[in-house]
């Protein structure tokens, strides 16, 4: 299943709605994936294995029950840490953070994922507080591009940018209100979405300025050519 790693999410949703791929199958190979290449380059700062198998299990019998999860049933998906997502602690690329306890609920960026049927299996670095165009903190060391290791992924959203790219996941989270998504995304050679401020609604922030400047984006791997 190697063709997995840098397959479109749109593909990816498509075989598992036709039963040509599981959930579980998919949730597994990203998982196995994570383990053996993210050691070099440091991209994902925290993952639940057992939940994610678990919400993969589930989602696949949801599926075989012919139910319509969303237009993003099973597919695993990976979040910027300056998001709360439920069940994991937001720690903004900081080291002031990083015992911060695990959020209570999903940001609604993330709760608008899961509720289009994604399954959110961790989340990916960042520099402190987003402010820099290089992904390296005090509280997670530094993320590296997946082309070269002596090379950054850029920032803020580097994490993401390096996870898509490497072929980890399909699709991640990103944030821009200073090139935070354009930036890794030219750098990895990945997609980054970046929509109008405002198109998708911040929620509750411990932050007061930057969010109104910014936006909420996602990453995902460059189509092939024709």
């Amino acid at each position: 299943m190697t063709e997995l790693a840098f397959t479109p999410a749109t593909e990816l949703v498509t075989r598992m709605r036709q039963r040509e791929l599981s959930a579980e199958e998919l949730m597994r190979y990203t998982l196995d994936r994570i383990s053996t290449h993210d050691r070099a380059l440091n991209s994902v700062v925290a993952l639940d294995t057992e939940r994610a198998l678990a919400e993969a299990a589930a989602m696949s019998a949801r599926i075989a029950r012919g139910e319509d999860p969303g237009p993003l049933a099973g597919l695993p998906v990976l979040v910027k840490d300056n998001e709360d997502a439920q069940g994991f602690p937001t720690t903004r690329g900081t080291r002031a953070y990083r015992d911060n306890p695990p959020a209570a609920h999903d940001g609604i960026h993330v709760a608008r994922l899961r509720a289009a049927g994604a399954l959110v299996i961790g989340k990916t670095n960042m520099p402190p507080l987003e402010a820099g165009v290089h992904t390296a903190n005090d509280a997670f060391g530094i993320t590296r591009s997946p082309w070269n290791p002596e090379r950054s992924p850029g920032g803020s959203s580097g994490g993401a940018a390096a996870a898509v790219a490497a072929g980890l996941v399909a699709l991640g989270t990103a944030g821009d209100g200073g090139g935070s998504t354009r930036i890794p995304a030219a750098l990895c050679g990945v997609v980054g979405l970046k929509p109008s401020r405002g198109r998708i609604p911040q929620g509750p922030s411990a932050t007061t300025c930057w969010p109104q400047h910014a936006a909420r984006e996602a990453l995902s791997p460059r189509p092939a050519a024709p």
